[in-house]
């Protein structure tokens, strides 16, 4: 044996070695290993809504606005009763500049039972709404 040989690279069964390692032809980020990965999931299961939730979290976190709004609509639809993905939806539609629909969606996450108002008052998803009269009212309304 070589010294430059190490001893796992000779296959079994006399197939090829591999030559060149997969590692080292391109760098991702963890977030953009994550995009590729769940979105090759989500080709093959799109109603998986543990895997669309972090999905459209990684395209919102990337600037990649309008497929987190296409993400965060399908969870809406897969999701119904959850005020979580409301609330993401309500996110991606104000970062859009989608304010009737902001609204829409985020009367819909209080009525069913988000309550996280410290985190309403200091998202900057949410900069856009808190400038607006209804954005106070609206909460004073589920208090």
């Amino acid at each position: 044996m070589s010294q430059h040989q190490r001893p796992d690279d000779s296959a079994p069964d006399g197939q090829k070695p591999e030559t060149t390692s997969t590692r080292g032809r391109r760098r991702l980020s963890q977030r953009d290993f994550e995009l590729e990965f769940f979105g090759g999931i989500l080709d093959r299961d799109p109603l998986n809504a543990d895997i669309l939730r972090v999905h459209a979290s990684n395209l919102a976190a990337k600037g990649l606005y309008e497929q987190a709004l296409k993400a965060d609509r399908r969870l809406t639809q897969l999701e119904p009763d959850r005020p979580i993905p409301w609330y993401n939806l309500t996110c991606s539609y104000a970062l859009m500049g989608m304010t009737e629909k902001a609204f829409e969606s985020l009367e819909r996450a209080l009525f069913l039972g988000y309550r996280d108002y410290s985190r309403l008052r200091r998202d900057p998803d949410l900069k856009s709404l808190r400038s607006d009269p209804r954005f106070p009212a609206l909460l004073r309304k589920v208090d």
